[in-house]
């Protein structure tokens, strides 16, 4: 299982690194993926200034690392949180990754633990209220006190594996808003939940449910040391290429 991860990985990081033109990259074991030059270098073209090349070459890796896994139910769905951003800016993003192409972008809270404006600590500890890093697939939906609402279920020990038993999920606020930002010059802050807005949150949600991959990323290579999908030296190479270059 672990050189298949590395095997995936590694192919990921020779689409940036070889001349191709658009050829496909083959894997051993029976892996094959549709990552090429074009599709990273130019379907994505809608994420230029929007998403840091870090955050999508993470997203992108990990992503078909637990593609070629088994682990995500619905494929061709990505959708990437760049806490690198303020929280006064755009930082959830819905991909297409099959089309290349944004499905959705808008506004996405942080826990009230992690910081003010931008998130800048995280914790996988009940009560921290702070939000968690890494890869999470999508679960079932619900009726709770947010209303509709959506499971998330972390991938990784030790970083985000608790998100079910701390209860984070995506659901609704009336913190995640345009005039809440221009009242107070930044978002509210959740208990950890990546929380959006109550105008778009039923989109959202139904977009992604159901076992798509979402990736929460903030530069930060305590959490690559860490990560079971994100080998730390891995990480180092997939932190220098950009994707929009």
């Amino acid at each position: 299982m672990i050189m298949k991860r590395l095997i995936v990985m590694l192919s990921f990081v020779l689409a940036f690194a070889l001349p191709l033109q658009g050829s496909a990259i083959s894997f051993d074991n029976n892996i094959s993926s549709n990552i090429t030059t074009t599709s990273v270098l130019s379907r994505f073209s809608e994420l230029r200034n929007k998403v840091s090349p870090s955050a999508l070459n993470f997203a992108l890796s990990g992503y078909y690392a637990l593609k070629s896994e088994g682990k995500l139910v619905r494929d061709g769905i990505l959708t990437i949180i760049d806490f690198n951003k303020p929280s006064f800016d755009d930082r959830l993003f819905v991909i297409d990754v099959n089309e290349g192409r944004i499905l959705y972008s808008g506004l996405v809270a942080h826990g009230s633990g992690s910081g003010e404006i931008f998130a800048s600590t995280f914790s996988n500890h009940p009560g921290s209220h702070q939000s968690s890093l890494g890869f999470f697939t999508t679960g079932d939906t619900y009726d709770g006190k947010h209303g509709y609402s959506l499971r998330l279920l972390g991938m990784e020990p030790g970083i985000n594996d608790k998100a079910e038993s701390r209860s984070i999920v995506i659901h609704g606020a009336n913190y995640v808003s345009y005039d809440y930002i221009r009242r107070t010059g930044r978002l509210g802050r959740s208990q950890g939940c990546p929380a959006v807005s109550f105008e778009n949150f039923q989109h959202i949600i139904d977009l992604i449910k159901g076992g798509s991959c979402l990736f929460i990323f903030k530069s930060d290579q305590g959490y690559a040391d860490k990560s079971s999908i994100i080998n730390s030296d891995l990480a180092r190479l997939l932190s220098v290429p950009d994707p929009f270059s």
